[in-house]
């Protein structure tokens, strides 16, 4: 599966509830889908959501006179989420339990990348995001699941495949970028 999502706190028997469990599992992979290997992750995460109907306007907004916004809300379920560091977790969850307090959410779902420092004493980063929401309660009490996504270094092309799809980047013989003069 190219994400794992893990329930805390009966959020998968909210999601059940509302029926939303394809809705949401169609489009985190639909997510996984568009950002693989992207370069532009935020402008590609907003698209597909919108695609997927999860962009209502107005139901997005965390705080009144705000321009804080969820990524995402649909039918009591907000998506939440950052793919450039898994420490967004903190934030992430913050912004969540904040609409969850004002009984604007009954659920959340927040995307991280998996992706850890192979140097990291804390084990994976299910271990870790287990024992962090376990510890953050009851600062943090909501139901919420944690999916986490490996997307991959970004592809930039080299310019040498047919298809062509990426930026050109002129490479040496060893993979390395070459220095371009233009005069």
């Amino acid at each position: 599966m190219p994400f794992e999502i893990m329930h805390f706190r009966d959020s998968d028997k909210i999601i059940k509830e509302k029926r939303m469990e394809k809705d949401i599992k169609v489009t985190l992979e639909y997510i996984n889908d568009a950002l693989y290997g992207s370069i532009y992750r935020g402008e590609l995460l907003r698209q597909a959501l919108d695609e997927m109907d999860w962009r209502e306007n107005g139901s997005l907004n965390i705080l009144e006179g705000r321009r804080y916004q969820y990524k995402g809300f649909k039918r009591g379920v907000a998506i939440e989420g950052s793919f450039a560091a898994y420490e967004f977790i903190l934030e992430g969850i913050f912004r969540l339990q904040i609409g969850f307090d004002k009984g604007l959410v009954e659920t959340g779902i927040l995307m991280l990348t998996s992706f850890r420092s192979e140097k990291s004493s804390l084990g994976t980063s299910r271990d870790l995001a287990k024992s962090e929401i376990e510890q953050l309660y009851p600062t943090i009490s909501m139901p919420v699941s944690i999916a986490l996504f490996d997307l991959g270094p970004p592809i930039i092309s080299n310019g040498t495949e047919e298809d062509n799809n990426g930026t050109s980047i002129p490479t040496d013989d060893n993979g390395a970028v070459k220095e371009v003069n233009q005069s």
